[in-house]
């Protein structure tokens, strides 16, 4: 279905634009029509190798379908736009593919995201759905049931338990039997998949399930019983035939991700050096200097990537005082100035950072680089605060545009940005850095009321 509406959509918004846009557009494509729309769709097919459909996974986020629409669309039109080259199409080629590659990034990510809508929907009226069983009612198999049987668009109809605990019968929804009981039952009714969450104690009874599942043609998951204390999305990886368990996935190892973001810090944070910074330092320099003593830059220590410190800088929104390098800004904290305070709400106090961002020290989207008192002191509290420095810091983060912005009171406070710090070294895209730059623009705007 999606690749039938995919090519639909290639074919129909290629013509629109080659008719419908007027000769200049169609005299981009001076040569046969009929070889043009036949290699349009063999790149299409082409870029589908490297950037396949997934409709096999439960779940999938929003962000996601739309990061993979961006690929498959810049894959696509990077051949097409090739092939035309060499076809040697036309002098306004470059226009033409303009307007077809933003066409088509819009209609392509608004038709996927669509589609995964109309299915979730479709599940929570009862189809599309797979049967299944989960072998082991302990801590893991009855987490498993819970997220199964609370969101119905995932596609799942949980037939029931087996364990070999007896006395769970009275306690366990749809207790179906012991161990030996399922290969009866998955012979005499219809089972897609088996989810196994057994401890590895019992590594033979797994093993013969596993025999019995490829043998009927069942898909057969094991949940690892380490799990109940790793509660992480676990990347397997090969070292020959050794397979390897990582803790967690980090989209920015690769090299072309890395690339990517570099790319953009440096050309975003020039933009801004040579259009909005010398205008604000000029306008804000001013007023910093006629509402206080010191310097227009603030400038401090702090923690960056792998735990390196570096200078970063704000424009100052305090007084010169000795205790900046120690106490966090407070609510009503009277080291601010009046302007100070302004320029914290708004965040154009952040704007010299873009300064670190060119330099390499930040990114424009991070983890906010903390004061080095602050490293000290939570690394000893909170077990993942370094990993947060697995990335560099950056002007904003996902934490500040989720209510984590500002002064950090308690420890839970702190976890929760830490959270969300992890969270985000783990999802890492080009589209969700791009989705927290809008929220901090729209909320510079409106204001925030955590930021003193």
């Amino acid at each position: 279905m999606i690749g039938v509406g995919d090519l639909m959509m290639l074919n129909l918004l290629f013509f629109f634009i080659y008719y419908k846009l007027g000769s200049y557009y169609a005299n981009a494509i001076t040569g046969s029509l009929r070889e043009i729309v036949l290699l349009l769709n063999f790149c299409y097919f082409f870029a589908l190798y490297f950037v396949p459909i997934q409709l096999h996974l439960s779940v999938v986020f929003i962000d996601k379908i739309v990061q993979r629409a961006i690929f498959l669309i810049t894959f696509f039109i990077f051949l097409f736009a090739t092939c035309l080259v060499f076809l040697n199409v036309g002098d306004t080629l470059a226009t033409f593919l303009i307007v077809y590659y933003v066409s088509l990034l819009i209609v392509f990510s608004l038709w996927r995201v669509m589609v995964r809508v109309i299915l979730k929907i479709y599940r929570r009226k009862g189809y599309n759905f797979k049967r299944i069983i989960i072998i082991g009612a302990g801590k893991n198999g009855m987490e498993l049931y819970r997220l199964m049987k609370d969101e119905l668009a995932y596609g799942f109809i949980i037939m029931g338990f087996f364990d070999d605990n007896v006395a769970l019968k009275e306690v366990l929804p749809n207790y179906l039997g012991n161990t030996e009981d399922v290969y009866d039952y998955v012979s005499n009714n219809d089972i897609d998949e088996i989810y196994c969450t057994l401890p590895g104690t019992q590594d033979e009874k797994m093993l013969k399930l596993l025999n019995f599942s490829e043998k009927n043609m069942i898909r057969f998951y094991i949940v690892p019983e380490f799990y109940r204390n790793v509660k992480k999305s676990l990347v397997m990886e090969m070292m020959e035939s050794i397979p390897l368990l990582s803790v967690r996935k980090e989209p920015l190892q690769s090299a072309y991700n890395r690339v990517i973001k570099r790319g953009f810090d440096i050309l975003f944070s020039t933009m801004i050096l040579i259009t909005v910074f010398p205008f604000l330092y000029i306008i804000l320099g001013a007023l910093i200097k006629m509402t206080s003593r010191g310097p227009i830059l603030f400038r401090q220590k702090r923690t960056g990537l792998y735990g390196r410190d570096f200078y970063c800088y704000k424009f100052r929104t305090m007084k010169v005082n000795p205790d900046a390098d120690i106490l966090q800004a407070a609510k009503d904290d009277p080291r601010k100035t009046r302007l100070g305070d302004f320029l914290r709400k708004t965040n154009l106090d952040e704007f010299p950072q873009f300064i670190n961002v060119l330099k390499g020290d930040m990114s424009v989207v991070g983890p906010r680089p903390h004061m080095l008192r602050h490293t000290e002191e939570y690394s000893a509290l909170i077990d993942k605060y370094m990993v947060r420095h697995l990335v560099k810091p950056g002007v904003t983060g996902w934490a500040q545009v989720t209510g984590y912005r500002g002064e950090t009171k308690t420890l839970e406070q702190m976890e929760g940005r830490v959270k969300r710090d992890v969270w985000y070294i783990e999802n890492w895209s080009f589209v969700l850095d791009f989705k927290i730059i809008v929220v901090t623009i729209f909320n510079m705007f409106k204001g925030e009321r955590n930021a003193y």
